[in-house]
């Protein structure tokens, strides 16, 4: 009876042995390209951010990916204020098929993500409900299209991706404890908004045969106006406002990534 022991014994070191190996070079084998707009270019991290107004920082939740799994490449193309016209012009060239992973967070910019907020800190509560529902019905009639657009390029030109559309948290807790800033009429607007650009950004991802990763749960206890902030609010440079902090990429979008890609 030892012969055959050792004899599986030595068979379940060598599966082991196999995949102990195996994931390595699997990680080693993916080739990562990372689009998108300031949310997947990491605006909102502080410090040092490279590619010029593209404002691309080690931060930001791409990079934080590439660290922790080594892939064969990485190609950080993320652009701040990107839309989806920019996607299609500037980004989606550094695709081929070899890309095996393809990350993007791109629609709030195209919905006037800075109009929206510009108006509802300066403007009444119903100046401000009026400028999300303009919002919310482009997101509703016109985006689709774009997005549309956007994800079938991806597909031509990395057929064999695994694509990972990351979407945007709600920004307020509401309600929440500020001394200061908007009333929770207008930042129950604003959260609606980002409900709504949720569900159709949700919508278009499942009819491309993307992954869709809804960040609004994670985010939950997170917003502003919480006790543990991952968004910036109104904040000096002004364009870090309403972005996510560090903890915010670490903590909240890096994670959400992670368990989607292994």
């Amino acid at each position: 009876m030892r012969r055959p022991f050792r004899v599986l014994l030595c068979l379940a070191a060598t599966a082991l042995g196999f995949t102990t190996l195996s994931a390595p070079a699997y990680a080693a084998a993916e080739n990562y390209v990372a689009l998108g707009d300031s949310y997947s270019s990491g605006v909102g991290t502080g410090g040092t951010y490279s590619g010029g107004s593209c404002k691309r920082s080690t931060n930001a939740y791409p990079r934080l990916w590439a660290n922790t799994h080594a892939p064969a490449s990485f190609n950080f193309i993320a652009c701040s204020g990107a839309k989806t016209a920019d996607v299609l012009n500037s980004q989606v060239s550094a695709l081929s098929a070899s890309t095996s992973l393809v990350t993007i967070s791109i629609g709030g910019n195209d919905a006037g993500f800075v109009d929206v907020i510009t108006t509802c800190t300066l403007g009444s509560d119903s100046t401000c409900t009026n400028r999300v529902n303009q919002a919310k019905t482009f997101a509703q009639n016109e985006l689709p299209a774009r997005l549309d657009n956007v994800y079938n390029q991806i597909k031509q030109r990395a057929p064999s991706a695994r694509v990972v559309v990351l979407g945007y948290p709600r920004f307020y807790k509401v309600p929440g404890s500020c001394s200061v800033g908007l009333s929770d009429t207008k930042r129950s607007a604003i959260n609606s908004g980002a409900d709504t650009l949720a569900q159709v950004t949700a919508a278009r991802v499942a009819a491309a045969g993307f992954t869709f990763v809804d960040i609004r749960n994670a985010w939950t206890g997170h917003e502003i106006c919480s006790g543990d902030l991952w968004l910036n609010s109104l904040t000096w440079p002004v364009e870090e406002s309403y972005h996510p902090n560090k903890n915010g990429q670490a903590r909240g979008y890096l994670p959400a990534l992670t368990a989607i890609t292994g």
